[in-house]
């Protein structure tokens, strides 16, 4: 297939392939990855675009793996389900909901590809929870040499333990075997509060609901919160005028609006923020899990996120205000906080270590170095670890000492990819 561009979704970055190619299964994959190593060049899976960060940029051969939902297996009995890795959460949830299932957490978005999800550490929040990848039962991996490898707890457990979250660095994955749940609805409870009063009760409000996190705009003194709890209750279930209001209205076109005033007269924002805060949508509704969990993103932006030990949320929290005071003063977006349980996983940010995300955001074409910046100096020293998918400037030696699984990670790249097939800038800088 001849070359087509490519930009992500903020469209932040860009490139240009030699060659793109369309597999339908794992035997083109494979065959895209040596014809790439005949030619000389590199090859990068491309998915939905959501990450930030230059991870999923494709400079020789671009595979666009197959989303098919009707190559997937689904075992309503086990909840075992496996699915081509191109495929997008939002067709798969819909796809498990039909067969009487769900996945248990999900990040806010649902616009990824399995795949994408998996190699950036996609986690959504809940101090019970861990990232999507921990659900991951088994791997089917083409390798740089063409190989297609079946992987698992039991089968090539080393490839399996670090390609869960693999970065693309270590092969394409063409399907994904998932542990899903019985399908289940969410009570969600969203309010606006006085963002000392969180703070100061933040333990019971994190361990006591099932899913928890809040959003601070700078320059304000309030905190809109969002609690999802588990029930077997179906009303009050938000209607389609309600989710129109609440995601469309308020949450897309009014608050692009509000961007476009606060470019315009940038000493406006922290009055517009805190006119915004106090006005966040706020209700009450219970709906399909991966409904509550996900909510459309139309307004265009630039991220970076932070995983930090739980243990030192309150000095993240104090050193992030310090650095949006001195430089967010035109950011209308606001601070996103997020919570997860430890896991196992080699490169998962929440490896090892109960975890509070982070994330910061500007509007699309703002400046953001200052500020990121400010904001990465505050994580790093507490020992921060970059969300893959998100801007960052860590380099491989700055991640090593923060990453116990880091090396041996390095070294099976080493051994499956020697000659950097599936590497680009991006990974060159994180992984050395």
């Amino acid at each position: 297939m001849p070359a087509r561009s490519w930009r992500n979704w903020a469209g932040a970055q860009r490139t240009d392939p030699v060659r793109a190619v369309v597999a339908r299964g794992a035997g083109e994959v494979a065959d895209a990855v040596q014809a790439a190593a005949r030619d000389g060049l590199r090859v990068k899976a491309i998915g939905s675009g959501h990450s930030f960060s230059a991870i999923g940029v494709a400079d020789g051969v671009a595979v666009v793996v197959s989303g098919d939902p009707r190559d997937a297996r689904i075992d309503s009995a086990t909840g075992l389900v496996t699915v081509p890795a191109g495929i997008t959460l939002r067709r798969l949830n819909r796809l498990l909901w039909e067969h009487g299932l769900a996945l248990p957490n999900l990040g806010d978005i649902q616009e990824q590809t399995i795949a994408g999800a998996l190699a950036t550490g996609t986690h959504g929040t809940g101090a019970a929870e861990q990232c999507i990848a921990a659900q991951v039962r088994a791997l089917d991996i083409v390798l740089a040499d063409g190989s297609l490898v079946h992987c698992s707890p039991t089968e090539e457990p080393e490839l399996f333990s670090a390609a869960r979250v693999g970065l693309g660095a270590l092969g394409i994955l063409v399907n994904v075997t998932l542990q899903a749940v019985p399908a289940f609805r969410l009570h969600a409870v969203e309010q606006v509060l006085p963002l000392d009063e969180v703070l100061a009760e933040l333990d019971a409000y994190v361990d006591g609901n099932d899913h928890f996190e809040f959003y601070w705009f700078p320059h304000t003194d309030v905190a809109a919160t969002k609690r999802n709890n588990r029930t077997e209750a179906t009303a009050p279930r938000r209607g389609r005028l309600a989710a129109l209001v609440g995601d469309e209205l308020l949450g897309n076109v009014g608050f692009g609006l509000t961007c476009r005033i606060g470019e315009a007269l940038p000493s406006l924002v922290p009055r517009i923020n805190r006119f915004v805060a106090p006005r966040m949508s706020a209700g009450e509704y219970v709906d399909r899990s991966y409904e509550v969990f996900c909510s459309p993103r139309r307004v265009r932006f630039v991220e970076m996120e932070y995983a930090v030990p739980r243990a030192a949320v309150h000095e993240a929290i104090a050193g992030l205000r310090g650095a949006a005071e001195r430089h967010a003063r035109a950011v209308t977006f606001p601070v996103e906080v997020r919570f997860l349980g430890a896991d196992d996983i080699p490169l998962s940010t929440a490896s090892g270590r109960d975890t509070v995300y982070i994330a910061v955001h500007v509007h699309r074409g703002q400046p953001h170095e200052a500020y990121f910046g400010a904001v990465e100096s505050v994580m790093t020293a507490l020992h921060g670890r970059p969300h893959w998918g998100k801007l960052h400037t860590r380099t491989a030696a700055q991640l090593r000492t923060v990453y116990p699984g880091f090396d041996d990670f390095v070294a099976l790249r080493d051994r499956l990819d020697p000659e950097r097939r599936f590497t680009n800038p991006y990974l060159e800088r994180v992984l050395g």
